[in-house]
């Protein structure tokens, strides 16, 4: 991905030249993070081999949302999290969607439409639960403005349990979604979204779009549902993948030649896997729409699983198990992030090695951006701190002195 927007070809570049004054600031901020992932002069950290002392410089990624490398690795991981953190109940996989023709009115008020788009999804299964069996669902719902092949169309995934909690604590199992019925009733809410949304102006230029939209869809928007198999944690852990994941995967793209990139979907409409190859402007113009605004939360959290009271409802649900001797959750589970050398045991069974002598290896301290100069944040020992200043100096491009050569190896002799 970063050959295809940053090679010496220089895409990107002319990509904003030309079309600067229609990207979004946050869509140039994104994009300029991925451009400067992994590179050390951003920052790095000293790993040191236990057996051969062979060095190791690991940079610091970007954590941002575009970033193909750090979206992959937080994914895995929020999924991981999500699977242990939620009721131990079935969930079912709800999708909500909308006409094809209006998604361009999306797209191009995404400011005021994509968050009550949102809401107004789960508000609808939420609403269902509490009138039909008085029960408070939990609900993890994520917002995909994409396509498979890349092109814009929002619709809500959601996380629905399957049951829900009563007002004293009990929680009562309910397997049944009418997404049939919820078509028609998606169908007017998306409608008036829209029209409450936007200006006198603008609903004068979508009218017929809207009206267009309406009369197509006899059965409503389609709403799908469908019946989870196998296991709970199994199930939990694919469709929080699912949910989180990216745009496209790296593995999908199949060829880049310079000017074309080819890469690879599945048609919905018959089933097949296809490939698809366009220009590379056109490529990054359907990628870096899905670059969502800044601050906008893709994944939110509603009913029990809210997180202003979800504290309280584990609570109320550990109580009623231990009347009704059936277990749901442990309220007291303390989960945290793994640490990337973690992830590394989990995956091949066996910490970071070095590939030399196969011994681990050990931190040793870590230099980061001050005032935009490289300095040592953190050293272990003074020949740490020496080797990290020999490091920065050389991610610099800074050559080195005879006084600071002599520094150096003072302090490895004092170490």
């Amino acid at each position: 991905m970063k050959r295809i927007f940053f090679d010496e070809r220089g895409h990107w570049d002319r990509f904003v030249a030309k079309h600067g004054g229609k990207l979004r600031a946050n869509v140039r901020k994104e994009v300029e993070k991925f451009r400067r992932c992994g590179d050390p002069r951003n920052g790095f950290k000293l790993m040191v081999c236990e057996g051969c002392h062979d060095l190791r410089l690991v940079p610091y990624r970007c954590k941002g949302r575009f970033c193909t490398t750090c979206s992959c690795g937080e994914t895995k991981e929020w999924a991981r999290l999500l699977e242990q953190d939620v009721f131990q109940v079935n969930h079912r996989h709800v999708v909500f969607t909308i006409d094809e023709g209006l998604r361009e009115i999306f797209l191009l008020h995404r400011a005021k439409l994509l968050k009550e788009f949102m809401d107004e999804a789960v508000r609808l299964v939420k609403e269902h639960f509490e009138k039909k069996h008085k029960v408070t669902p939990g609900i993890v719902a994520g917002l995909h403005t994409f396509g498979a092949r890349l092109n814009f169309n929002p619709h809500v995934h959601m996380l629905v349990t399957m049951g829900g909690m009563k007002k004293t604590g009990e929680w009562k199992t309910y397997d049944f979604i009418p997404f049939e019925m919820l078509r028609k009733q998606w169908q007017t809410v998306v409608l008036k979204l829209i029209r409450r949304k936007l200006s006198e102006q603008e609903k004068k230029q979508v009218q017929s779009r809207l009206q267009k939209a309406y009369c197509e869809n006899g059965e409503g928007f389609y709403v799908h549902a469908p019946k989870q198999k196998g296991n709970v944690k199994q199930q939990l852990g694919y469709i929080g993948r699912y949910i989180r994941r990216p745009a496209i995967a790296v593995s999908r793209i199949e060829a880049y030649d310079g000017e074309k990139v080819t890469f690879r979907y599945r048609d919905k409409n018959d089933g097949e896997e296809k490939t698809e190859t366009i220009s590379v402007e056109e490529f990054m113009g359907r990628l870096v729409r899905h670059i969502p605004d800044e601050n906008f939360k893709t994944i939110r959290y509603y009913g029990v699983y809210s997180r202003r009271i979800k504290s309280l409802c584990k609570k109320l649900v550990s109580e009623w198990q231990k009347a009704a001797r059936r277990w749901i959750v442990k309220a007291k589970r303390i989960l945290k992030r793994r640490t990337w050398s973690e992830r590394i045991k989990e995956q091949t069974g066996k910490p970071p090695c070095c590939p030399k002598c196969e011994s681990y290896y050990e931190y040793k301290g870590e230099a980061c951006l001050e005032d935009g100069k490289l300095k040592v944040k953190y050293a272990v020992c003074s020949t740490s701190k020496a080797c990290l200043e020999r490091m920065i100096r050389d991610v610099a491009g800074v050559k080195e002195t005879k006084g600071s050569e002599e520094k150096e190896k003072a302090a490895k002799r004092a170490a």
